[in-house]
């Protein structure tokens, strides 16, 4: 308690930023390496199959990196909005 009678506002510890920042990164990092893999595999799976090199892996990489671009711009969203309340607590 302060002078006037009322509590101070409560700072967030350290901690919970470093658990927030590993959180984030560590979901960025699934994000963006899962689908450019995936694609990879399937890309050259499908190539040798249909003996199409290197088109079906050019074109899933492309798609794969579209749609991480798309996910990742959502979760930066939403993280900021997370990040605004932790730092309000």
């Amino acid at each position: 308690m302060d002078q006037t009678g009322q509590t101070a506002p409560k700072k967030t510890s350290d901690a919970a930023y470093y658990r927030f920042a590993m959180r984030v990164m560590g979901d960025f990092g699934v994000t963006i390496a899962v689908p450019a893999v995936v694609a990879a595999f399937v890309g050259i799976w499908l190539d040798k199959k249909l003996e199409t090199t290197p088109w079906f892996l050019i074109l899933g990489l492309i798609a794969a990196f579209a749609a991480t671009y798309l996910v990742i711009k959502k979760k930066a969203q939403l993280y900021s909005k997370q990040f605004e309340d932790l730092d309000k607590k």
